[in-house]
């Protein structure tokens, strides 16, 4: 090609952005059907280093060793055996645990083991709990640890003889033996204080402002827990919940009830002096609510309309968790405090906030600041929280800025979560606050939590992410561990690992359980070691790499500019292909990419990572949202975050019962004007209405026969009694089913204002705030390749 000639480059160009368009329409939709198509066998965990199915993917699991992919994935399934091979693939080695992950009803939750007072069997040297990988010697007299090697002599009570393999002969009958996960019970030395827990207890606090009052929230709060404190937690179905409950109501002073059991009426005590926050009462506050259910109910018929003509606008928010915290303390007893806030805590209390939202900060060095604590205060609070087993959940009803960033951070320290309904209106968004709350007060949840990961010789867990606190380098401390948290793990090399033994990975989180029981739950993975790239790129799972490198980012904005942080992570992905195609790739033109098989939506993910709006924020972005969805996206697990990433679009022309369409690519020009198609998100659920779609699919769908009648104010389809209907209700049914979050359905006609807020999750074309088009960007990543392989 002659130098000068701007006609042959400009050529060359177009054949590259050519090559490389035709490249991503195919692949996209091959690499998630075609795991569908391959994944119809049950996965089964025996089998060291073996890649799950992608979490787009139904599968079932047959525990037989590991941890299933429900409870662990990693981001590599074939560590280096290096430090030097580690650094130069880029690739980061890291899992995603989600220790009390809910199963599906074809799978077996974890056993528990109750090996009686001598407690569960731990090596001597590391105090790794007894798995699968520990080795019998000596007759079964002894094992070594398949972590750090030590001899641990076997107690008495645990001898077993072993069969010609080496194999114990109870093998197959111990769960500790034979599975990836399971738990046991723990004795008295595993608790504080060397003394059993009591069961914990749920505190409800209600803001009862005037803004609190006017959008209706408190009355539909009290209405709703009548109701939801027949749905406390509990271990037996059959038994009733050993959960203690309280209630507080708050504005610019603090009020605390007490409901015994005796009283024919419950009494109020006011707490004025907010600055040395005290629980007025001890006897009477945490009660037992079937005993006490007719004094809670009056209570609870009571606060709407004592508050009713409320004035006062002004709200406290420090002093109403310390008010929580102090009532566990008094008792002597973990729990969960539920939050009911409604704007920015100006009153004169301990945690008072300034409104600090300023967008010129956008975009500049100063931008970190504003995604960190305003004041010292709440992680004083949150580390005393942690101490007592106090985990707090926070709803917000936001009508202006309330500064999530700050009252996030009890709740994100502690394990908990924070629900968020901006200009909250109890006509629409009633059904979805309620959902969260009544999941949010039933999910499987664990206290006073302390997770250990323990790895084999040679790599060691060296970085963490999620809602959790740390006052060491090797313990995360949780008040509260529900079953959508998820922990992200990053290990580093500290010697040469071997590719006959692999590496070993054990997760174990104490906790007490909501019957008051304190247990281990133990989770084992075992993944295998290679000296060549091309065995490490081979076995890597791109999704779970995704939410690690979203959390990395996600926790440097608090520290670097966002550009920086997007710069960052273009360049490693960039080095991770550039490594691939050097060393693993066989020879081809400098104008093809080339990518790893497992890692071919690895742009397309990445550029939806880029294009955030926690990294690249629209001009309609708030602070508060920004801050919110960092929050979120901490303790994702794989399957959320993916959605999140890439929403799953699906085209809605024919239903077929069993099966879901095949999904297209996020991408206006999928989007057919004949056609009716449903866009998840994971936090929110859409449906697009093309303008010129068929009358019989109008009617099928809204009982109506003109585009110009549908209601684009519904937040539920109508029941209507047509085999279309009913399978596109199912559909949704199944994706709620599915998310943490409940998704309100919005209904998008086309050309209508509303559709600028589904484009916005069209993650394939050009953002409105910059973000590249997937081709654009792959151009730009392509460049990245070649500039590194020059």
């Amino acid at each position: 090609m002659c130098v000068q000639c701007s006609s042959c480059r400009l050529r060359a160009k177009w054949n590259t952005y050519i090559h490389m368009f035709v490249f991503l329409q195919k692949v996209f939709i091959y690499v998630i059907e075609d795991d569908k198509a391959k994944s119809t066998e049950p996965f089964t965990t025996g089998v060291r280093g073996q890649a799950p199915p992608l979490v787009t993917t139904n599968f079932q699991v047959k525990d037989q060793g590991n941890a299933s992919p429900r409870f662990v994935r990693c981001t590599a399934y074939n560590m280096p055996c290096t430090a030097d091979m580690a650094k130069q693939s880029q690739v980061p080695l890291a899992a995603v645990i989600k220790p009390l992950a809910t199963l599906p009803q074809d799978e077996s939750p974890p056993y528990l083991v109750d090996h009686g007072e001598g407690g569960p069997i731990r090596c001597n040297r590391c105090k790794a709990y007894m798995c699968p990988y520990m080795q019998f010697i000596e007759g079964g007299r002894r094992f070594q640890c398949g972590f750090c090697s030590c001899v641990t002599e076997v107690p008495p009570h645990y001898f077993q003889h072993l069969d010609h393999t080496g194999k114990r002969v109870d093998c197959y009958d111990r769960p500790e033996l034979s599975l990836g996960s399971y738990e046991f019970l723990a004795t008295v030395d595993y608790c504080k204080n060397n003394k059993l827990p009591q069961p914990p207890a749920f505190i409800f606090l209600i803001d009862v402002s005037y803004n609190a009052v006017k959008s209706g929230m408190v009355n539909i709060v009290c209405q709703e827990l009548k109701t939801l404190l027949d749905y406390l937690p509990r271990e037996n179905p059959e038994m009733d919940s050993m959960v203690r409950v309280g209630f507080v109501t708050y504005n610019k002073v603090l009020h605390f009830y007490n409901v015994k059991a005796s009283l024919a009426q419950p009494q109020m005590l006011v707490v004025s002096d907010v600055s040395d926050m005290f629980v007025p009462l001890l006897d009477g506050f945490l009660v037992n609510v079937n005993e006490s259910r007719l004094v809670i109910e009056s209570l609870l018929d009571q606060i709407p309309e004592m508050f009713a003509d409320t004035r006062e606008t002004e709200t406290v928010f420090g002093p109403v968790i310390q008010a929580g915290l102090e009532a566990l303390k008094a008792a002597d007893c973990a729990g969960k405090l539920f939050v009911f806030h409604t704007s920015l805590p100006i009153a004169e209390a301990p945690g008072k906030l300034k409104n600090r939202e300023d967008k010129k900060l956008i975009g500049t060095d100063k931008e970190k600041s504003l995604f960190q604590p305003q004041v010292g205060f709440y992680n004083t609070l949150a580390k005393e929280c942690v101490a007592q087993g106090c985990c707090v959940d926070l709803f917000l009803f936001p009508n202006q800025y309330v500064d999530v960033a700050t009252l996030g951070v009890v709740p994100v320290s502690t394990g908990g979560s924070v629900y968020k309904y901006t200009y909250f209106q109890a006509q629409t968004d009633k059904e979805r606050f309620l959902n969260d709350l009544r999941r949010d007060v039933q999910k499987l949840v664990g206290f006073d939590a302390v997770m250990r990961v323990r790895t084999s010789t040679g790599i060691r867990a060296t970085d963490f992410f999620g809602s959790f606190f740390m006052s060491n380098t090797t313990d995360v401390e949780l008040a509260g561990l529900d079953c959508d948290k998820a922990i992200t793990v990053e290990f580093k090399h500290d010697d040469k690992l071997s590719e006959e033994t692999g590496a070993l990975m054990q997760c174990a989180v104490l906790y007490t359980s909501c019957s008051g029981q304190r247990r281990l739950r133990v989770h084992n993975m075992a993944v295998n070691c290679c000296s060549q790239l091309a065995d490490l790129y081979r076995n890597c799972e791109t999704d779970t790499i995704i939410n690690f490198f979203s959390k990395y980012a996600f926790r440097g904005i608090l520290s670097n500019p966002t550009k920086a942080v997007r710069d960052t992570l273009v360049n490693q992905c960039a080095q991770i292909l550039a490594c691939y195609r050097k060393n693993c790739a066989s020879p081809s033109s400098a104008g093809q990419l080339i990518l790893p098989e497992c890692m071919k939506l690895l742009p397309v993910y990445l550029n939806c990572v880029l294009k955030s709006d926690v990294l690249l924020p629209g001009a309609d972005v708030s602070l508060d949202d920004r801050a919110y969805l960092r929050q979120l996206i901490s303790c994702m697990d794989v399957a959320e975050s993916h959605v999140f990433f890439y929403p799953r679009l699906l085209p809605l022309t024919k239903l077929e019962s069993g099966s879901l369409p095949v999904a297209v690519r996020d991408s206006e020009e999928r989007l057919s004007k004949g056609g009716v198609y449903i866009l998840e998100t994971g936090l929110h659920l859409f449906l697009w209405v093309g303008a010129s779609v068929q009358q019989e699919l109008l009617l099928n769908i809204f009982g109506t026969p003109s585009f110009s009648q549908i209601d684009p104010n519904m937040t539920s389809l109508p029941v209507l009694d047509n085999p279309f209907s009913e399978r596109l209700r199912e559909i949704i049914d199944s994706f709620r089913a599915q998310r943490s979050r409940y998704m309100k359905l919005m209904v998008v006609k086309q050309e209508d204002r509303t559709e600028l807020i589904f484009r916005h999750f069209l993650v394939e074309d050009k953002s409105a705030s910059g973000g590249a088009s997937y081709v654009d960007f792959l151009c730009h990543m392509h460049k990245e390749i070649r500039q590194l392989l020059s």
